[in-house]
């Protein structure tokens, strides 16, 4: 396959990115705190070792804690650490406070979770560094908290920018330095690559974006799929999605919550399905198609971990492929032993089944 560069996207889009979000509020609020490893979760000493870490404190990180792993494993590795359940009504009274100020920017907003957004400042005159600073600056004087901050002309680049010079940095990532960002980059650190898929790459002795842009179009596809041509792709900085700013928030969904909680891989597969059947029955019903798949998963310590997979063109309404990404991500989340409270399924960025969509050749 021709290589394919993209030089002329003159963009100019960030992505904001707090730091250890509901860790720092907590240390924030109780400065005590800020000198220990903190993990934000239910301790697994008063849940029987049930629960999933939300986030933690680069202290507790550094011990080698981080989001999704099950309490009592970070309770392992980080046995004098401080648990906190999460007060998720604080930490949303805060968000809002934080995209309030993103709004005074621009009106070109994406929010993804409560400590996360891409910003488009295509039309701004100021720098997008200026802009960057500026923010920072605005968080950190109204609500004390830091925030790293990718920049550069599309959301991947922007994304990954924000992720490398935590806590508290900016990453500029332009035409000219991206390929020598993304060759040094570890594979594990680009988008979708999680633990499974890392695991296949080191197998093949694929370990940063440079081996992976050595691969070829044709050996990616074949070795992972859809998921081969998005990496593709990363590897070379080309993304075309824009700042959805003008998003439709609709999605259709099913959600179950356990009286008693699920404990076993086959009663959490056997609930996917049921879940599956009853969203594919209402999509098409409606006469629906979504290109976005997403999973919420709760635990017992009301820890949620929700995860999403966006298509080019829609998902088939297919119960076996549903299931069988439903449990994917589940395995990729979720470390045993576990205790589920409740499993949902949902489809979003929703269009009619009857559109016919074009490819160009």
């Amino acid at each position: 396959m021709a290589e394919i560069f993209i030089t002329t996207d003159r963009r100019k889009i960030l992505h904001v990115d707090l730091d250890a979000f509901y860790a720092q509020v907590e240390m924030r609020d109780n400065p005590l705190l800020r000198d220990k490893a903190l993990i934000i979760s239910g301790n697994p000493d008063e849940t029987k070792g049930r629960g999933v870490v939300t986030t933690a404190n680069y202290i507790a990180r550094k011990l080698g804690v981080h989001s999704a792993m099950s309490a009592a494993e970070a309770k392992r590795l980080a046995p004098n650490a401080i648990f906190l359940s999460p007060n998720f009504n604080k930490y949303r009274i805060i968000s809002k406070q934080i995209h309030d100020i993103f709004y005074t920017i621009t009106n070109k907003v994406e929010p993804i979770a409560l400590d996360e957004a891409y910003l488009d400042i295509t039309e701004l005159q100021q720098s997008s560094t200026e802009v960057a600073g500026y923010i920072r600056h605005e968080i950190l004087r109204k609500t004390g908290l830091t925030s790293s901050i990718g920049v550069s002309h599309n959301k991947l680049l922007a994304k990954l920018g924000s992720k490398f010079n935590k806590p508290n940095g900016v990453t500029v990532i332009t035409s000219e330095n991206m390929l020598c960002f993304l060759d040094e980059l570890a594979i594990g650190d680009f988008r979708g690559v999680g633990k499974k898929t890392r695991e296949k790459f080191e197998k093949i002795h694929i370990t940063n974006g440079a081996q992976l842009r050595g691969l070829t179009y044709e050996e990616l596809r074949s070795l992972f799929g859809k998921m081969g041509e998005n990496l593709y792709w990363q590897a070379r900085g080309v993304h075309f999605g824009e700042v959805a700013w003008q998003r439709q928030q609709q999605s259709i969904g099913k959600e179950e919550t356990f009286g008693q909680f699920l404990h076993d891989e086959a009663d959490v597969q056997s609930e996917f399905r049921k879940l599956a059947v009853a969203m594919i029955n209402v999509m098409k019903s409606r006469h629906l198609a979504g290109r976005t798949f997403n999973v919420k998963i709760r635990d017992d310590a009301f820890n949620t971990i929700t995860r999403a997979i966006t298509r080019e063109s829609p998902w088939p309404l297919s119960e076996d492929l549903l299931v069988k990404n439903a449990q994917n991500i589940f395995e990729d989340v979720i470390t045993l032993p576990f205790s589920i409270r409740l499993l949902g399924l949902s489809m979003s960025n929703l269009q009619s089944s009857t559109f016919e969509e074009m490819t160009l050749f």
